[in-house]
Formats: C-alpha cells, structure tokens, sequence
C-alpha cells in the first residue's frame, strides 16, 4: 500500500526508482516520464464529512507494481506526461474504475505514452469517489474533472499549449466522467477558488471507450451506479446521471469505441448515446467491435489491425485537435 506523500515523491525519481524504470530509463539528469501535481490548492471542497484515508494498492496482490489502483482518493492529482516533439493540443484521460477506484499507474501506461506519441501532451488524472462523503455527491468527480481541465489551459503558456485544443479521454467509468464533462461543462459544480476557475471546461472534442452512460433499466452498470449515486439511486438521481437523456447541441465531436461482446458494461450505453448526439448534430462516429470484452487496451479488441488507435487520429484530426 503506498500513500499520497509517497507517490508524489515518485515525481523526483530517477532511473534507480524500479517502479520507473520502464518509463523513464533516465539518469540523474533526465526527468521521470511523469510530472505530477495536486489538481486542488489546499483541500479538496466539501471534504468535512470525509473520514477515509486515501490508498493506492496493486490491482493484483503480488503483481506488476505498476499496475496499480487508487482507492477513497482525498487529494486527487493530474499527471502529466510530455511528447518528444508536442504539436500544441493536449489531452485530459479519465481512467475507470466503476466509480469504487481509479484504476491507473503511477508510473504511466500504454494509453497516456500513446497519446504522447502522437504529440500532443497527456494528463492523467485521479479524482474523488462519490461514496467517500463528499458533500457534492455525484457530483464530486466531476467536479475534479472541470477543475482538471481548467488547470491545462492555465499552464498553456507555460507548457506551449493551445487552450483551444484540449481534448479528454474516457475510459469505462471514466468515460462516463468524460461524457459528463463534455455534455455537462456548462454548470458550474463548485464555488470558484482562484482566477484558473475563470477558465472554460469544456473539451474541444471526446473519445470514449466502452463507456458506461445509463443509469436507466435494462443496461446501467449496476456496479457504478451504487457507488455513484451512493445509496440513492432514485428516479430523478438516475435521469440527470444518464449522459444520453442531456446532450446539448454544442456538446464537443465525441468519439465512441465498444465491443459487442462487452459482458461488463453493456454495448447499448454506446449506443444509447451515439443516437443522442447524432439527434442533437453533434459529430459524432460509433465503432463498435464484434469482439473485444471489456477494458481493451491500445492494440484494440483481440490485437485487430484497425483497432482504435488508427481510427481516432483521424477523427481528432478532422476535429482540429492537431494536424
């Protein structure tokens, strides 16, 4: 079990850190291939009945140390990891996890190197769980999203950036914190707090991968609905987390993946919102794979030759994520 001091200490690693070495392969001089940094100054807001200890523990007791996973997360953090040759745009990625954790490493992955070497630079971020008592309730990750996003476009200048080009990337549950950010970025989820809380959260454009989007009977994910709604899963609570009953027409061109053979989340969550954008005109492109289960990585269902990553380029490209 490692804590939040610990992994932040990960950020000044150099290539002795075993937990790095796959990423970094650096000496004293180079950077880690992963700079982090908390997502709120001071205390997350409505944090006063919270009483868990945050965790980060490996997803299979003895397993890869870096495949690890973040539970009852109090001070949530963005991770970024910087291209060789950045061309501008940046992208924010929500790990999943069913809303119970956040499924990400600490030292990186495949996906967020992936979307670096496409040039543009990755956040990854961990945010807060809705059960954990927070006073926002469903609305606490979200709130970690908007402020996530927000914090990119403060640092655009710093980092070389264009504010205009900041994408996000869901995964699973994630991908229903990205579909809310996307379709959501206009209600303001918390009491600004310094002057980056002035900035816009809504994403240029979205790509979700086997997302989970109902809360409605027969094809919600029982598993992320409880944790989400917290033991309130009530008529109106479902309908405003159902991200196909609320898609506005300004929603960003939003890009779907599942496989049909999903036995985790349910294929018609992206189906369900596929015909919600394309009623509201929102650009939008729908792949679903015969097979692929659930949780497929960058090589795309079963190793597929045309899996996702050389089907989403284009359609960022089209979208004017970069060039």
């Amino acid at each position: 079990m490692i804590d939040r001091r610990s992994l932040l200490a990960l950020a000044g690693a150099t290539a002795a850190s075993p937990a790095l070495a796959q990423t970094t392969q650096a000496t004293p001089a180079v950077k880690p291939s992963l700079e982090i940094q908390p997502i709120w100054p001071g205390k997350a807001p409505g944090g006063e009945k919270v009483t868990v200890k945050e965790q980060v523990i490996l997803r299979t007791p003895g397993g890869d140390p870096n495949d690890t996973a973040f539970l009852n997360i109090t001070d949530p953090v963005l991770m970024m990891r910087r291209p060789e040759k950045p061309n501008g745009a940046a992208i924010l990625m929500i790990p999943g996890g069913g809303y119970k954790r956040v499924a990400v490493s600490k030292a990186g992955g495949a996906i967020d190197k992936w979307i670096a070497d496409q040039g543009v630079t990755a956040f990854v971020m961990t945010y807060r769980l809705p059960a954990d008592g927070w006073a926002a309730g469903p609305d606490v990750a979200l709130q970690d999203a908007q402020r996530a996003i927000r914090i990119i476009r403060s640092r655009a200048g710093e980092l070389g950036l264009d504010p205009a080009r900041v994408g996000v990337m869901g995964f699973s549950a994630g991908g229903h914190l990205a579909g809310r950010l996307s379709t959501q970025f206009k209600r303001e989820t918390y009491a600004p707090i310094d002057a980056i809380d002035q900035l816009p959260t809504r994403p240029s454009v979205a790509g979700l991968f086997y997302p989970v989007v109902t809360m409605q009977a027969p094809f919600a994910h029982g598993a992320s609905m409880k944790e989400l709604l917290a033991g309130d899963a009530s008529e109106p609570r479902r309908k405003a987390a159902s991200l196909e009953l609320d898609v506005p027409a300004d929603t960003p061109p939003t890009f779907i993946a599942t496989a049909a053979d999903d036995k985790v989340v349910p294929a018609d969550n992206s189906l369900l919102l596929y015909s919600a954008l394309r009623a509201a005109g929102v650009p939008s492109e729908l792949h679903m794979f015969e097979k692929g289960g659930h949780g497929f990585g960058v090589t795309g269902p079963q190793g597929m030759d045309m899996g996702w990553p050389q089907l989403l380029p284009p359609f960022l490209r089209r979208h004017g994520l970069y060039t």
